[in-house]
This record gives C-alpha cells, sequence and structure tokens, in this order.
C-alpha cells in the first residue's frame, strides 16, 4: 500500500489544473476561446482562428442579421498544437475560411461546434478591389500584462474606426510563457478587437521560443510561410510582413534570411508591375533599421543586421526596399514611437524644405512600439539624430489611413494623454514614376 493514501489521485488532479485546461474539476471544454479574424488574401474571404482543450468540429455559422438564426454555414480544421514548454500543455486550433462575402457588408457569426459555441462577435467585409480608403491601427510590443493602448482600442474598434490590425511583432511577454498560459490570456485579451477586425501580424524577438512555434500555431496569415513573411492587398496598398528575426535567430537556418530575401526581391518586382493598381507599397518589420533610443538595440549601430545584413553586406534590406520604391515603412521594438524624415543611407531626403513628405525622395520610416507592456517605455537618447523628425515617450499607437493612391495620413494617438493625437503627417507620391526615388 502507498505510504500517503490517496496521494496519486490528488497528484493527478493537481497535475490537471496545473495543465490550465478549461472547465469545471478539471474537465477539457468544447468551448471555443481566443477567438480572432484574418484576411487570407483572396478577395471575399475572412478566416476565423480559435481555440479549443478537446478536439471538436470546426464551424462557423453566419449571417446578415444581429439576432435570431444564422443561416450561413462553413467547415473548416483543426490542428492540435503543443507547446515546448516542460508541461507539454497541448490547446487545439481551429481554422475555418468564410468565402462570397459580400464587401462592405457586415456579418454576424459564432464559431464552435454541437459541444460549445462561442459568443456572437462582428465584422465588416474588406471592400475588394484598389479604390476605397482603409484605416488601419498600427502597434508592436502589446503584452498581457500593462497592455495600455487595449482599451482605447477597443472603444476605437467598437465604433468602427478601422478596417484592419497590424501588430508588428511582439505579443503577449511571451506566448510561451507559462508553459503558454501568458499566450492564452492575451489572446482572450484582444479578443474585442480581433475577433472583429483581421488582425494581421509578423513575428518579433519574444516570440523566438520553441523555433516561434506559438506565433506560427496561434496566427493565420496568407501564404505558406506559416507567418512568418507574406504580403497581401489592400485598397490601394500592397502591403508585405517579413520577419527581421531571422537575422537574429541564425540557429533555426542561415538559410532562412537568403530565402526571405529572394522572396521580399519577387514580391516587390510583382508589386512594382502592380503599381498602377495598387501604387503604395508597405512593409511591416518588427526590428528598426535606425532609431534613435538610449539603448543597445540593432537600430543603434550604424551597420545594423536588418539594414546591411549578415557580415554588413549579405541581404541588407535597405538597398532592396530602396530600389523598388518601397513607401512606407512600419516597425516597432523600441517601445516609443519615432519618425523618420524620408532617409536612405543615413542620408535625409525631403521632398522639400516646407512639405518633407510630399514626393520624398526616400522612403519614410515610423517606430510604433508603445502598445504597451511589462517591459515599460523605452528612454531616447537625449540629443536626437539629424534624420529624426518626431520622438514620442508615451504609451500609444497609430492610425494609417490609405485615403487613395496618392495620399496616406499618419497620426499618432497618446494614451498618455487621453487620445490626443500628437503626431499628423501625411505622405504625398505622384501616381506615376512611383518604382524611383530621384
Amino acid at each position: 500500500m502507498h505510504p500517503l493514501p490517496g496521494y496519486w489521485s490528488c497528484y493527478r488532479l493537481l497535475l490537471l489544473f496545473s495543465l490550465g485546461v478549461q472547465g469545471s474539476l478539471g474537465a477539457p471544454s468544447a468551448a471555443p476561446e481566443q477567438v480572432h479574424l484574418s484576411y487570407p488574401g483572396e478577395p471575399g474571404s475572412m478566416t476565423v482562428t480559435w481555440t479549443t482543450w478537446v478536439p471538436t468540429r470546426s464551424e462557423v455559422q453566419f449571417g446578415l442579421q444581429p439576432s435570431g438564426p444564422l443561416p450561413l454555414r462553413a467547415q473548416g480544421t483543426f490542428v492540435p498544437f503543443v507547446d515546448g514548454g516542460i508541461l507539454r500543455r497541448k490547446l487545439y486550433i481551429h481554422r475555418v475560411t468564410l468565402r462570397k462575402l459580400l464587401p462592405g457588408v457586415q456579418y454576424v457569426y459564432r464559431c464552435g461546434s454541437a459541444q460549445g459555441w462561442s459568443r456572437r462577435f462582428r465584422f465588416r467585409a474588406l471592400k475588394n478591389g484598389a479604390h476605397w480608403s482603409p484605416r488601419l491601427a498600427v502597434f508592436g510590443d502589446l503584452g498581457a500584462d500593462n497592455p495600455k493602448a487595449l482599451p482605447r482600442l477597443r472603444r476605437d474598434t467598437q465604433q468602427g474606426m478601422y478596417d484592419a490590425v497590424l501588430h508588428v511583432g511582439d505579443f503577449a511577454y511571451n506566448l510561451d510563457q507559462d508553459n503558454a498560459r501568458v499566450g492564452d490570456r492575451f489572446m482572450r485579451l484582444i479578443e474585442p478587437v480581433a475577433a472583429s477586425l483581421p488582425y494581421m501580424t509578423c513575428p518579433g524577438n519574444h516570440e523566438e521560443r520553441y523555433n516561434f512555434s506559438n506565433y506560427k500555431a496561434r496566427f493565420s496569415m496568407p501564404g505558406d510561410n506559416e507567418g512568418l513573411w507574406y504580403s497581401w492587398d489592400l485598397g490601394p496598398a500592397h502591403i508585405i510582413s517579413f520577419s527581421t528575426e531571422v537575422y537574429f535567430f541564425l540557429h533555426y537556418g542561415r538559410h532562412l534570411v537568403q530565402r526571405q530575401f529572394r522572396w521580399l526581391e519577387s514580391d516587390l518586382q510583382k508589386a512594382n508591375k502592380n503599381r498602377a493598381a495598387r501604387p503604395w507599397i508597405i512593409t511591416m518589420g518588427h526590428r528598426p533599421m535606425y532609431c534613435s533610443n538610449a539603448d543597445l538595440d540593432d537600430c543603434t549601430r550604424h551597420e545594423s543586421k536588418v539594414r546591411k545584413g549578415l557580415q554588413g553586406k549579405l541581404y541588407g534590406l535597405e538597398d532592396l526596399f530602396y530600389k523598388y520604391g518601397v513607401d512606407l515603412q512600419l516597425w516597432a521594438h523600441e517601445h516609443s514611437y519615432e519618425r523618420l524624415w524620408p532617409i536612405y543611407n543615413y542620408q535625409v531626403f525631403n521632398g522639400s524644405r516646407e512639405m518633407p513628405y510630399t514626393n520624398p525622395r526616400g522612403p519614410v520610416h515610423i517606430i510604433t512600439g508603445s502598445a504597451g507592456c511589462e517591459e515599460r517605455l523605452t528612454p531616447f537618447a537625449v540629443f536626437p539624430r539629424p534624420w529624426s523628425a518626431v520622438r514620442v515617450k508615451e504609451y500609444g499607437y497609430t492610425r494609417l489611413h490609405m485615403l487613395n493612391g496618392t495620399h496616406i495620413h499618419i497620426q499618432q494617438v497618446s494614451d498618455d494623454q487621453d487620445g490626443k493625437i500628437v503626431d499628423d503627417v501625411w505622405v504625398v507620391r505622384p501616381l506615376f514614376g512611383r518604382r524611383m526615388y530621384l
């Protein structure tokens, strides 16, 4: 007889609780949670992703009426995801893509199965084509602790202010933390925003554990590169998301640097051929090429890896993006906001003294990593660099309004100042000759 009666049954019960499974007395739950949307890149479509703790069917019921029956059905699949932590917690990630959606129309949906349904959410299908004016919320570095910008982003979303979200790397701090429980908590926190808007992502350094496995499993981005790099069209813009992290975590494969670079060059060539239809080319990647923060990050070095490549010469992105006339480069990683003058190779290339962002002769860089996380805000160096136009050390996020093929409006919202706009600028480029900075 065991010297401690009931020891093993108590241990098993404690283990069930520690595994984080949902439901009463540790019984795994089939109720969907962590519901979020993404755009799969195909006009008239939207992908719904969610998590359960047991394998169930993957179904979305949707329709146009806010109450009453939801007459439309779409089925999908789930995949088990085992976190790399010591408990090897298992989640079931469900994906269903809705198709033949009416552009610009609001839908009501719920997801799950007969074993349990989510509550109802609403989203507006993206409009088709280039001739409309998408509004985006843009930020990086949002944590499960101290997510300062989230309440305001929720209110903005409920008021219909945005068509999509760009989250430029670093989620939860970290998705894998505490055997991925922090990831679960973060995905629940962002649900009021992410279940209503396509929530488009790129990987940051905080996603690195177990070869970015939590990031790859939890988000459903276009293309076939597990969300590490992809592109999509939205209104008058072609948006490219890529991984700066391939330059830093080389133990996951140096070949990824070359693979991504070749993909980027091919994608930029195609985007330039399509510039008459989608004049703007916008990139998003986590670690910036330039910054004037008081730390030792890559962007404070003159020959940064992202800018100049490995060994300062292999697969650098500044020359590539300049060559193909990228208009706007969105970054995060630094927990602050910084807008640069149009720049190439440390030289300022303003359009003119009076209107620096009208017909700029170099790409415009925006660093927006102040959405809020446990690491707090990043200070700036005492003296700004000559290429730094605006620096804001306050919590907040960026609004990006692509008015048409020639005008983009960028605003920085300060959460510290109750939603005050602390930066406001228009970028203007002509419809023709976009590829060349002359």
